[in-house]
């Protein structure tokens, strides 16, 4: 095995049993941070209890720090319809509410401010945007509508664009003989199939992840790699691998290795070829994303 796969395999052991490797916070944005403080559930009663509600459900999401999870919750309330359109978003009754200082509220609504989310106006106040204003290509909107009331639209929409960016991709990868990134493609290959032959879904997930980033970066265009926070976004929200399987296996592991093959032989049609074979969903397979992992 190389030193590249017993590597990642030994970091996704580590995240598998709750210890974090050095790095691997910042790696995998999906990850918790052990004894990271979590905002309080808050306990939202009387005209606003659908705020309540939805505050306490999202209490126990990821976050790095009182800002990031405050982020994470008022993006999941309004992504999923709990905060409608035009809502008006308070800071003060958002701070006291969830116990959090002034500075902590305005900067989560400035993030949400650039994501679309909500807009801030003198003499108006802070609002929620319609859908049409959202940042659709935002990782977190991403996620936050597949975990939400959206979740089967986002999971079309993004194997929908998937079809558009990843088989073009391929195909210029092909046009560009840059070694080393070929050679840790073959790496992200060898480490799959490790994997694949331990039962470990976890290792296979992320290697998964890393050969389609380092497929639009060897596509060598400004604008597919400006793109590539899709595909990774697709990657986590389904849970592993978007294949057309609901698990690591074989059939995905060959694709992967073919695309490969394809691009360091400088085979543009063959690599398009097998991308499309696998982000093929096979009819008898019914994919689902899955519900959010409970800490």
């Amino acid at each position: 095995m190389s030193t590249l796969a017993h590597t990642m395999m030994t970091a996704a052991r580590s995240a598998d049993s709750g210890l974090a490797g050095p790095g691997e916070i910042d790696r995998y944005p999906y990850a918790e941070t052990p004894g990271v403080d979590r905002v309080p559930a808050p306990a939202w009663e009387g005209h606003d209890q659908d705020l309540g509600r939805v505050g306490r459900r999202a209490a126990g999401s990821r976050g790095r720090g009182l800002h990031g999870q405050l982020v994470q919750q008022l993006g999941q309330m309004i992504v999923s319809g709990d905060l409608g359109a035009d809502r008006p978003l308070v800071p003060e009754e958002i701070g006291q509410r969830f116990e959090v200082s002034r500075t902590v509220v305005r900067e989560s609504l400035r993030v949400l401010e650039a994501k679309g989310l909500v807009s801030a106006r003198p003499n108006v106040g802070t609002r929620v945007r319609p859908v049409s204003d959202w940042n659709l290509l935002d990782p977190d909107i991403i996620e936050w509508r597949a975990f939400g009331p959206q979740r089967d639209d986002q999971r079309r929409e993004l194997t929908e664009l998937r079809w558009t960016i990843e088989p073009l991709a391929a195909r210029l990868a092909a046009g560009h003989n840059r070694d080393e990134l070929q050679q840790r493609l073959a790496d992200m290959v060898e480490i799959m199939g490790h994997a694949l032959g331990q039962g470990d879904a976890l290792t296979f997930s992320r290697a998964d992840a890393e050969f389609h980033s380092l497929l639009i970066q060897l596509a060598s265009n400004r604008m597919l790699e400006h793109l590539s926070g899709i595909v990774s976004a697709a990657l986590q929200v389904s849970g592993g691998p978007v294949t057309g399987c609901d698990r690591p296996g074989e059939a995905s592991l060959g694709h992967h290795g073919r695309i490969a093959d394809a691009i360091a032989a400088a085979d543009g049609a063959a690599a398009e070829n097998a991308m499309r074979q696998l982000l093929t969903v096979h009819p008898d397979v019914e994919r689902v994303v899955p519900a959010p992992r409970e800490h």
